[in-house]
């Protein structure tokens, strides 16, 4: 292991405090039952950074996002965000205070146009049929849709989008929270080296106009690209953490992702 991504995985035995990033973890644990998929993880997520978020299968990437986000708290820990110690907020008002998720199972309502289901995003707390969205609600779908390179589809329905166009949708109803940190789940999962390009420029884009942003994803060549820093973790810990230089010649990272073999 380099020296400096030793440094830094020796990082989880120090307390982290709610002022050392937007989002901060502090030996955050979660079991279920006689499982630990979190175990004792602490990092920092600085303000206008993209953080990769890096872990084979079961690593517990998922259960962190979760403890995160307030689908359910964590066993112990904290967990701060924007300054204040938010462990167990639920996810609602997580949402609330600019933290937004999105999914690598898509789950746009086929029964409305692309524009509606961002509209929805804006407006979450109403039902509505099209006729009933007020003149702001309609601008402002459709200029997050033009921000995430549907303009031109508003009035498909999510099933006549091709896999890259539903990731845009996704990224879309995200904004639609008005978010200061997005959590994205997987984005280039299914997509082609072009499209992959295309959505990183996408997600750059967004941290130029002030996001910060923490991604997961399997496709370690076009997230070690994209990312400023990495974390990775495995069986719930951390194993590794740096710059995509250091992680690509971590002997751990390697062994945990390819047996050793080059990333």
């Amino acid at each position: 292991m380099s020296a400096d991504t030793h440094d830094l995985t020796d990082t989880t035995t120090e307390e982290y405090g709610p002022d050392d990033g937007l989002l901060v973890l502090d030996h955050v644990t979660k079991r279920f039952g006689g499982l630990t998929a979190v175990d004792e993880l602490s990092f920092a997520v600085d303000e206008g950074e993209i953080l990769g978020f890096i872990g084979p299968n079961g690593a517990g990437k998922s259960t962190t996002f979760n403890c995160v986000v307030g689908r359910f708290p964590p066993t112990s820990g904290t967990v701060y965000y924007d300054g204040e110690d938010v462990t167990g907020t639920t996810a609602h008002r997580m949402v609330k205070r600019g933290l937004a998720r999105t999914f690598q199972e898509f789950r746009p309502l086929e029964d409305r146009t692309v524009r509606a289901n961002v509209a929805l995003a804006l407006t979450p707390d109403k039902l509505f049929s099209m006729q009933g969205l007020s003149g702001a609600t309609r601008q402002r779908a459709n200029e997050l849709c033009e921000r995430v390179g549907l303009g031109d589809r508003t009035e498909l329905s999510p099933n006549e989008l091709p896999h890259a166009g539903l990731l845009r949708l996704e990224l879309a109803r995200a904004l639609a929270t008005d978010p200061k940190l997005l959590l994205v789940d997987e984005p280039f999962a299914g997509l082609s080296n072009p499209e992959v390009e295309r959505i990183s420029e996408l997600l750059l884009e967004l941290r130029e106009e002030g996001l910060t942003l923490v991604v997961v994803d399997h496709n370690m060549r076009g997230l070690l690209s994209l990312i400023d820093r990495a974390i990775v973790i495995q069986f719930g810990s951390m194993i590794a953490a740096g710059s995509p230089e250091a992680i690509r010649t971590d002997a751990a990272v390697r062994e945990a992702y390819l047996g050793g073999d080059e990333l």
